[in-house]
């Protein structure tokens, strides 16, 4: 199989190392920074430059864009795409790209599908992607309900001999919904914490809480901005709930009403231990 790849930072350029480590397709490159172009060839993390030619005869487009940028490529692509080729976005955000690319493609031979990799790192670029980025994880995907089912099992199969531990199918609605509380909100969490004026003074003062806390602050400002904002309802609901738990811990605190206190705390541990149990359980 021809696979083409567009956009080759941390997903991109890992997507390409596990396929020529794992599989013995061909695999096709595009990034917009000839930097990366040329170390992703010298690595032999692809097999040549996914240029017009080569993106006329992929059986498989994978894009590692932004949302929006995914979408622009495919709009100004679309002609160039052979018929019957599967295209499967690994966007953060499903919603608005399912939505624009299958307004983009009405009417032509093509088969879209939008994905999501449960994988990453607070560092991003081609440079840190890594073949093994993808061993265990899951990978979301949002078909169509009318989708063809071996069109579905054999991108399945394709994504399981990456190394990735399940596929799960869903909608791009509750994905969304989802991925605002488990991977957003996280960031914004992460993003806020590190802004206390307490934080220049950490050193020596921190242990395995702060580094967990603080770890995804270190992220991709463009990118998340983007992700954020093209799911705003989700995020915000997720946002004002978490504002809710904390006013209840602060005013308990600042009541001293160590019972209150007390139930508060034993919730959160309740739920914890029992996803805890679940996930035992789904090993």
């Amino acid at each position: 199989m021809n696979i083409g790849v567009v956009g080759l930072g941390l997903i991109g350029g890992s997507l390409c190392k596990a396929i020529k480590a794992y599989t013995h397709h061909s695999v096709w490159g595009e990034d917009r920074d000839e930097a990366v172009l040329s170390s992703a060839l010298e690595f032999g993390a692809i097999d040549g430059r996914l240029d017009g030619r080569a993106l006329a005869g992929c059986d498989l487009v994978l894009s590692a864009l932004y949302p929006a940028d995914t979408i622009a490529y495919v709009r100004t692509h679309l002609d160039l795409f052979r018929p019957g080729c599967i295209l499967l976005d690994v966007c953060g955000v499903k919603g608005v790209v399912c939505r624009g690319i299958r307004e983009v493609i009405a009417g032509r031979d093509l088969v879209f599908i939008g994905g999501h990799p449960m994988a990453g790192r607070e560092f991003s670029g081609f440079a840190v992607s890594d073949q093994d980025l993808f061993q265990g994880a899951s990978m979301i995907l949002t078909p169509d309900a009318d989708l063809d089912r071996d069109v579905l099992r054999r991108v399945s199969d394709f994504i399981l001999s990456l190394g990735f531990g399940r596929v799960i199918n869903t909608t791009p609605e509750f994905h969304d919904r989802m991925i605002a509380y488990t991977s957003q909100l996280p960031h914004v969490i992460a993003s806020s914490y590190v802004k206390s004026p307490n934080c220049r003074f950490q050193l020596g003062f921190t242990g395995g809480s702060f580094e967990d806390m603080s770890r995804v602050a270190k992220l991709n400002e463009g990118m998340w901005t983007e992700l954020f904002l093209d799911n705003p309802d989700h995020l915000v609901e997720e946002i004002d709930t978490l504002v809710e738990n904390l006013k209840e811990i602060r005013n308990a605190i600042d009541q001293r009403d160590a019972e209150r206190l007390r139930a508060l705390l034993a919730q959160g541990r309740v739920i914890k231990e029992s996803l805890n149990n679940d996930n035992d359980k789904d090993r």
